[in-house]
């Protein structure tokens, strides 16, 4: 039991004044001399009994009268915590990612979930609500009841951390209150299980959403798988998490117009072709039908025609291995001698390859740092006699640098296959291999670069920083067999691939983005990206001879977007949705620790609520008060 003002109940000092006077009161009986003394001695000792005991009655009433009235002036309650002088605050956690679209025993899980938050929580509570796209700080719901009912899904999720770190945002600093976090997912499974760390300052409470089945049917991805010289063979995976489907039908649109059809026998995945005409532009889309989530029913993608990539060779030494690398149907390959190089074409490359010249002029070092300040990509193949002062002159600007040269042979016996160049390049890591070797090379100073093959001495034998790409040694037959190596192909062509990123099929929302566009624009001009009634101007960055574009959180909607410079359209881009959220497989967070759990919203609250419950109790103390009056007075009346 708690009081509401305790310092009341110093007035139960006052009850010493009734026990004083009740001691201290002393009554002298007269004796009166009667013939029968036997007879008066006995009614005399009865009636000094009598009196006594009526005194300790009215003493005992007394002391309960006041004892009660005091108290009930002191207010008393009770509750499970001190709600009356610690302030509450309530931070809700609504996920409204595209898995809240399966549908529960009332509805869709999201639009049950705030219509029950809408039912529970009053009206002028000050509380604050996340989303993964929004944030409601410091409100109440009658101020954002209009916002939840039209709140739309999410294309992303906040992480668990992320959940956790920004509501903690939303508490104010006090250390005396009492902190509810409220947590409304489904909890899917993700590569980091949701396991909150224990926190003294917050409470967390959890309601897992389910849903009434987790069947559903998506197009998680598009590939092309074979190319010829007429057509191309798009291969399109399907997932199914639920039970096996014998007949689902798959349908291929152009510009919004089927033009080819299939049906697959699905049961967990399957991977289904369609062909289609080679050299043709393409806004592709593939669809399903799926009554469970909707999101992941079609997936857009582009095949526009292809940029060539313009690549330049400054040679001293056989180019046979370029040539054969940048062929024409992907690259503009040029070669030229130093003593014929014309600066001019600078502008118009994407790649330029020094190989293996002895000295780079003070002229050809200038225009090759403006050259790759614009974006352009360096590949430096060295001499094996080269004036050390005129590379480093190039080189230093981007922290690498050649010292000595070393004439003993050594092999090529580590591949960073974290860096971008080897993506997807290789199925596993390759311990033990035909390592590819060089009779000489230099040692570097390769202050900020990374080391994208190494010796096996762990120096560098090919050193990246930013857009330049360098390499220990000569790269001709008779210094090395590198060129013979599995490893030469891959590495040039990717290198040259990273010059002009030519837009993917399509790309996800919500991972940052990043596409090279053919294009010289014009001074302060820009490009958008534009759909329908959607026209935004992304982040990019402009080059001599390309425009670099950037997206992150936007666009928020799948679809096919023209990339357009003023009212010129340039090429489509599609981008499409997340299929993590597709996969309907769930976290048990029921034996978690530090967190509440609750079967449904309503449960939660009606807990929280009967947690901050405050159960007044000075009016029983009146009715004690006045119940003590009564017998008191019964006791001065009728006790003889």
């Amino acid at each position: 039991m708690q009081f509401k003002h305790p310092e009341i109940l110093y007035a139960l000092f006052a009850l010493l004044i009734p026990i004083i006077v009740h001691l201290f009161q002393l009554r002298k009986f007269q004796i009166e001399k009667f013939t029968n003394v036997a007879f008066l001695k006995q009614v005399n000792l009865q009636t000094r009994k009598s009196a006594i005991i009526k005194k300790w009655l009215t003493l005992l009433t007394r002391l309960l009268l006041l004892a009660a009235a005091i108290i009930a002036f002191a207010q008393p309650y009770t509750s499970k915590t001190n709600r009356l002088t610690t302030k509450t605050e309530t931070v809700i956690y609504l996920d409204n990612s595209f898995s809240l679209q399966a549908k529960g025993t009332q509805g869709q899980l999201l639009k049950r979930a705030i219509q029950d938050i809408i039912t529970e929580v009053p009206e002028d509570e000050n509380i604050s609500i996340i989303t993964n796209n929004q944030t409601f700080k410091n409100t109440t719901l009658k101020a954002i009841k209009n916002d939840l009912l039209q709140l739309e899904y999410a294309p992303n999720q906040l992480s668990y951390d992320a959940i956790l770190l920004k509501s903690k945002t939303l508490f104010n600093k006090y250390t005396n209150s009492i902190k509810n976090l409220i947590l409304i997912s489904d909890f899917q499974e993700k590569e980091k299980s949701f396991q909150p760390k224990t926190d003294s300052l917050i409470q967390i409470h959890a309601v897992a959403l389910k849903p009434v089945n987790i069947n559903n049917v998506s197009v998680d991805s598009v590939y092309i798988s074979k190319t010829t010289a007429t057509n191309l063979d798009i291969s399109v995976r399907l997932k199914n998490t639920g039970i096996a489907i014998e007949n689902l039908p798959v349908s291929l649109l152009n510009d919004g117009k089927l033009i080819a059809k299939t049906a697959v026998a699905l049961q967990g995945e399957a991977i289904t072709s369609f062909t289609i005409p080679a050299n043709e532009n393409i806004n592709g889309e593939i669809t399903i039908e799926d009554t469970q989530l909707q999101f992941d029913n079609s997936l857009f993608f582009n095949i526009n025609k292809a940029s060539k990539i313009n690549v330049l060779s400054i040679d001293n030494a056989n180019d046979a291995f370029l040539k054969r690398i940048f062929t024409k149907s992907e690259f503009n390959y040029t070669s030229t001698k130093q003593n014929q190089l014309n600066y001019s074409v600078f502008d118009k490359q994407n790649l330029i390859v020094l190989n293996e010249l002895k000295e780079i002029p003070n002229a050809l070092s200038t225009a090759l740092t403006a050259f790759t300040d614009n974006g352009g990509f360096l590949i430096v193949i060295p001499n094996e006699e080269i004036t050390l002062s005129s590379y480093n002159n190039l080189l230093l600007q981007a922290g690498l640098a050649f010292n000595t040269k070393k004439a003993s042979e050594k092999k090529i016996t580590t591949i960073n296959y974290s860096h971008p160049l080897y993506t997807n390049v290789f199925d596993k890591r390759v311990a033990n291999f035909q390592y590819p070797k060089v009779n000489s090379y230099y040692t570097f100073q390769t202050k900020n670069a990374s080391k994208v093959l190494q010796f096996e001495d762990a120096k560098s034998f090919l050193a990246n920083h930013k857009n330049v790409f360098v390499f220990a040694s000569a790269l001709n037959a008779k210094n090395s067999n590198f060129i013979n190596s599995p490893l030469i192909v891959p590495t040039f062509y990717n290198i040259a691939k990273r010059s002009l990123q030519i837009p993917d099929l399509y790309y996800t929302i919500g991972k940052e983005n990043k596409y090279d566009i053919a294009i010289t624009l014009q001074q302060d001009a820009i490009l958008s990206l534009v759909k329908e009634n959607v026209n935004m101007i992304p982040q990019q960055h402009y080059f001599n001879n390309k425009v670099s574009i950037i997206t992150n959180e936007t666009p928020n909607e799948a679809g096919i977007y023209t990339v357009k410079n003023k009212t010129e359209s340039i090429e489509n881009v599609s981008y499409n949705l997340d299929r993590t959220e597709s996969n309907l497989v769930y976290q048990d967070i029921s034996n978690l620790e530090n967190i509440q759990t609750s079967e449904s919203i309503t449960q939660l609250f009606n807990t929280l609520k009967s947690d901050s419950k405050i159960n007044e109790l000075w009016k029983w103390f009146v009715i004690f008060a006045l119940l003590f009056l009564v017998i008191e007075m019964a006791i001065l009346k009728y006790l003889k």
